[in-house]
């Protein structure tokens, strides 16, 4: 059965320096690029005033590609605190333009994104972009690993929109015999 209309997916790389993002649109179960950037804030002093421009160019993208969902990567752990902090405060600006439209928000691990675009959870950024060119067949990519990531959180949210949900996960083999009888050889 075909999609009724396409679903626009917003994908984004949070950063207090450099925010990426990359647009996909979903339909009949294929996903297409729209579009993908970054916002650069490197040059901007005040924290506050670089929230803000998180949360405008946001509700921008969200306005001007009708964007239906929001993914967005996780913070990672790290050893500096303030720099977790404010990573924290650039994903939670993103996360309030997203719910100041009503969207809803995905929320997924570096890792996880990794592993949905690469099959590798320690993929390099390189090779998320070759993933993501290759994938949604563009060309060759310019070298803004922060909108790749941005896409590839578009593109994690997309595979796990649809992918089966699993109703009776097994604990392994003995398990999985248990619960599946007739599966044994005899």
């Amino acid at each position: 059965m075909a999609d009724s209309k396409p679903i626009n997916i917003l994908g984004i790389d949070p950063g207090t320096r450099i925010m990426g993002y990359g647009l996909i649109s979903v339909q009949n179960k294929k996903a297409a690029l729209i579009t993908m950037g970054i916002l650069k804030l490197s040059s901007i002093d005040d924290h506050y005033v670089r929230l803000q421009k998180i949360f405008n160019r946001t509700l921008n993208l969200i306005d001007e590609f009708n964007v239906d969902e929001l993914a967005i990567e996780a913070p990672f752990y790290g050893k500096n605190v303030q720099s977790m902090l404010k990573l924290g405060r650039a994903q939670g600006v993103a996360i309030a333009a997203a719910a100041y439209r009503s969207l809803p928000v995905y929320e997924y691990a570096p890792r996880k994104i990794k592993i949905a675009v690469t099959g590798q959870g320690a993929a390099s950024k390189e090779q998320v972009a070759l993933f993501i060119e290759k994938t949604l067949q563009t060309g060759k990519l310019n070298e803004m690993h922060d909108a790749t990531d941005g896409l590839a959180t578009a593109m994690c949210h997309f595979y796990k929109r649809n992918s089966p949900v699993v109703q009776n996960g097994y604990k392994g083999w003995d398990d999985f015999l248990s619960k599946n009888p007739g599966k044994r050889r005899k």
